[in-house]
């Protein structure tokens, strides 16, 4: 059986979550709105996945998370979050959160995205297949808000759209120029080489705002060094690869 561990310092909202997840058939292990207490209950219970807010009593959220990344915890966590702000988000999954989700959320909504991340057997596989396809979306945006790709520019699209066909086919990255670009490009309604401008435009943007040790953070190893950057096909392989490694298709 899978556990949930909840950190939530709304009452209400943490008893709603407890209530759900508990019928869902899930374990909850422990319920607390304290950021220490919540440290001790992961260190005593060990359990599958945190749903963790970023306001706590004691020690917030982020210190929550980091503190147990600190100690080298496999458990998956969920952020809960009333901030936008993608320095705060990029802080949570450099960390390891598994999900940003922004509040107002719904109870039903953080049990679904907790089926995704466990792979709850007891989600009928058609529905699971189709919360998958929405996560692998929600996994990537999470990734180039991280990195400081803003969602404003052209690139950020046809990026992720490259990125999903790279995940569902990744021989497709081996041919890029007649094959990844021209498909994007009818998808949306451009040129191929406008398609291949905006996607380099975007990475360029990403790089030069810094963020190449948040970058390498997400990928878990130093990936890149300083002002180098990568070409069109080695990030969308790149990003394409974790993904898929994540299980997440």
């Amino acid at each position: 059986m899978k556990r949930i561990l909840i950190l939530e310092s709304n009452e209400a909202f943490a008893a709603e979550l407890a209530d759900r997840f508990a019928q869902s058939g899930y374990e909850v292990c422990g319920v607390t709105g304290d950021g220490a207490e919540g440290l001790k209950l992961l260190e005593k219970t060990s359990p599958t996945l945190v749903i963790v807010s970023l306001f706590l009593k004691t020690c917030d959220g982020l210190t929550v998370l980091e503190a147990a990344r600190a100690q080298g915890r496999k458990t998956d966590f969920i952020v809960l979050g009333n901030f936008a702000d993608d320095a705060i988000i990029g802080r949570a999954i450099e960390a390891g959160a598994r999900y940003y989700l922004m509040k107002p959320v719904s109870a039903e909504l953080v049990v679904e995205r907790a089926a995704e991340i466990t792979q709850d057997l007891s989600v009928k596989p058609e529905k699971f297949e189709r919360r998958r396809a929405g996560s692998l979306d929600e996994r990537i945006s999470s990734i180039f808000i991280a990195i400081g790709i803003p969602p404003h520019i052209k690139g950020y699209g046809y990026l992720r759209e490259g990125i999903k066909m790279a995940v569902n086919d990744p021989r497709v990255i081996n041919n890029v120029t007649k094959g990844l670009y021209p498909i994007i490009g009818e998808k949306f309604q451009t040129s191929a080489s406008k398609v291949e401008r905006a996607i380099r435009h975007a990475i360029e943007v990403a790089w030069n705002r810094g963020r190449v040790e948040a970058i390498n953070a997400i990928f878990g190893a130093r990936v890149y060094i300083g002002t180098e950057k990568p070409t069109n096909s080695e990030f969308i392989a790149l990003v394409a690869d974790k993904l898929i490694l994540e299980s997440m298709v």
